[in-house]
């Protein structure tokens, strides 16, 4: 099973890496194509909502393929899309090509993780979803100082190093992922779920945990200015165990999950980041507690994905690839939001960036709210989900001999 989902894992790490890396390098890449530090930073922004809108339409035109072929499909113009950026030369052609990278990262995310569950036994589902979507969390916390430590090459060398994962991770899923075939969906069919009260409160969930993560962490390299009194090395050391503490929480998230209610496991990880996230003024003042810190608001954020992709498949498991695409777009909203929240907040407000926190814990604590309300919902009836024609057990799926 490991040898199946660790490219896919891999996979979601490129993706997830690519969406960040570029925040480390903004002034190379300003100076480099003749714009502001401002104008580059849409870059992020751009791919986030690239991602965020094209998934649904992705994953329907990839819908009707078995998921080995629409993986590799993706990973190819991901791949494409990372090396234009990297040879771009202007504004324009590297915005460009931002755009069509994200197009094919969309459609990867979901891809992997609707795969990762069809593969595992339902007992296992929760440790292969983590598996797999440890790789996103891994690049939320690790994207930023690798990106900046590669970028030191220059900023070109870290979308090279992007694409090099992309086409490793291309080349374990064409040569250990068996055919593994789903339910396919049109267009109107992923939309569908956004009409089920409760599908579209778990994804508003998803959405404002993200925005609240997002509100400070995009802010984070001056938000630890005091602790790390601007060394390189601190920086790096806080962002490492931040990032060390979303990988724990991410595993442990599969562990929970098949133990416990994922409504329950999320309720703690929102309630853990919400206070993490309020004492953040006090808390970054000094490296040891700022490093408590990180271990702890890590976890908690490492934690929340999980339980949300395990709540939507419960909701109508031959839908899962398309309630998983409409959450990787929620997580990409979020992502976005959470960004121009925090610039705002600091412009129109005065924040300095450690007073992020306490409004960043605001959101977290209406996400927390919202998702109480979600647990209280009648959940959609089985007519109302998108048609699913036959498709093989996952056991059989899995069996099948790669071709």
């Amino acid at each position: 099973m490991l040898k199946r989902l660790l490219p896919l894992a891999l996979a979601t790490f490129a993706v997830g890496t690519d969406g960040y890396v570029i925040a480390g390098l903004l002034p190379s890449i300003a100076a480099d194509l003749g714009v502001s530090t401002p104008a580059a930073g849409q870059l992020v922004t751009v791919f986030a909502l690239t991602l965020a809108l094209s998934a649904p339409v992705t994953g329907a035109l990839t819908g009707g393929l078995d998921r080995r072929t629409a993986l590799l499909a993706a990973l190819g113009v991901f791949v494409v899309g990372n090396a234009v950026t990297a040879l771009g030369t202007s504004y324009g052609v590297v915005m460009a090509a931002r755009v069509v990278t994200a197009v094919g990262a969309s459609a990867i995310t979901a891809a992997a993780s609707s795969t990762a569950a069809a593969l595992a036994p339902p007992e296992r589902r929760g440790r292969a979803l983590a598996f797999v979507l440890g790789g996103l969390t891994l690049s939320t916390a690790l994207g930023l100082p690798l990106g900046t430590l590669v970028g030191g090459a220059g900023w070109q060398s870290a979308l090279w190093a992007v694409a090099g994962a992309g086409l490793l991770a291309a080349l374990g899923i064409a040569v250990a992922l068996p055919r593994v075939e789903l339910p396919a969906a049109s267009l109107a069919d992923r939309m569908r779920p956004l009409g089920q009260g409760r599908v579209l409160g778990l994804l508003a969930v998803t959405s404002l945990a993200l925005l609240g993560t997002y509100t400070l962490y995009t802010y984070i390299a001056p938000t630890l200015g005091d602790a790390t009194g601007g060394s390189e090395y601190r920086t790096t050391l806080v962002l490492l165990v931040l990032g060390s503490g979303t990988l724990a929480g991410n595993i442990a998230a599969g562990r929970l999950v098949d133990r416990h209610s994922p409504a329950r496991v999320l309720t703690g990880a929102l309630v853990v980041a919400a206070l993490a996230l309020a004492l953040t003024p006090l808390a970054v003042r000094a490296l040891p507690s700022t490093l408590v810190w990180g271990a702890v608001w890590g976890v908690a954020v490492g934690i929340v994905v999980v339980p949300q992709q395990h709540r939507l498949i419960a909701l109508g498991p031959a839908a899962a690839p398309v309630l998983l695409g409409l959450n990787s777009s929620a997580l990409y909203v979020g992502i976005a939001l959470g960004g121009g929240l925090g610039g705002l907040a600091q412009n129109w407000f005065g924040l300095a960036p450690a007073e992020l926190g306490p409004v960043a814990a605001a959101v977290t604590v209406l996400a927390l709210l919202w998702h109480w309300r979600t647990t209280r919902l009648p959940a959609p009836s089985t007519a109302s989900t998108p048609p699913a024609p036959p498709v093989p057990e996952a056991g059989s799926a899995a069996r099948r001999p790669v071709r």
